[in-house]
């Protein structure tokens, strides 16, 4: 693990993690868990908006049609795929739906979290830089793993195509120049057990920072 630079003193620590698709950012959040850390699971959350959001299914539609939404009133999540892959201009409209709305959701929970005297928030999410998130927090870890891993992992894990797998990657920053906007990188090139040392060694880092008395 590569330390870029000093984590800021701060009292309740908001921390990014982020990375290429099949990377392993999620298992970096649940390892923070397990020491401690609160997670915000931003691309989780911009799914249950989506679906449960009325300002933003109305959004949705308005943009992409009623084919949004199955007649169950489900997210047609292929459809809308679809719709913006391939297609910055709509993705543009997409993000201007639902990043606000994550944004917001995210500031709801640092202010739980420092009610409920968290140490650690992390706000895990693909595209923290991408979506300008990284604005927001007080320090993002990359995490990364060579390309043939990443999509061997995803297509094991999706049961999708290598091609497919290329595809999304297409949209996120390239590892060079996620690695460059890092402050901390979490090399997910070995063992479980290395990447946990990994983990531990940020945990002990970002939390022996000085705090204000």
């Amino acid at each position: 693990m590569a330390f870029i630079h000093p984590f800021p003193f701060m009292s309740l620590i908001t921390l990014g993690v982020t990375g290429g698709i099949g990377s392993g950012k999620s298992t970096v959040c649940r390892m923070l868990e397990d020491l401690g850390a609160r997670v915000f699971y931003a691309d989780e959350e911009a799914r249950r908006l989506m679906q449960e959001d009325a300002g933003a299914r109305n959004a949705i539609v308005a943009a992409f049609g009623p084919e949004s939404y199955d007649a169950q009133g489900r997210l047609n999540r292929a459809y809308l795929a679809r719709q913006v892959f391939g297609h910055p201009d709509r993705l543009e409209v997409l993000n201007r739906i639902v990043h606000p709305r994550v944004f917001a959701a995210f500031e709801r929970a640092r202010a739980a979290a420092e009610q409920d005297g968290m140490d650690v928030l992390v706000h895990e999410a693909a595209l923290i830089f991408e979506s300008g998130a990284d604005a927001h927090l007080d320090a993002v870890v990359v995490v990364e793993a060579p390309e043939d891993v990443r999509i061997r992992r995803v297509v094991e894990r999706d049961g999708t195509t290598p091609g497919h797998v290329r595809a999304r990657m297409a949209h996120q920053l390239p590892p060079e120049e996620l690695r460059r906007r890092a402050d901390y990188v979490i090399e997910n090139t070995g063992s479980p057990d290395d990447l946990r040392r990994q983990v531990e060694a940020l945990w002990h880092e970002i939390r022996s920072s000085p705090r204000p008395s």
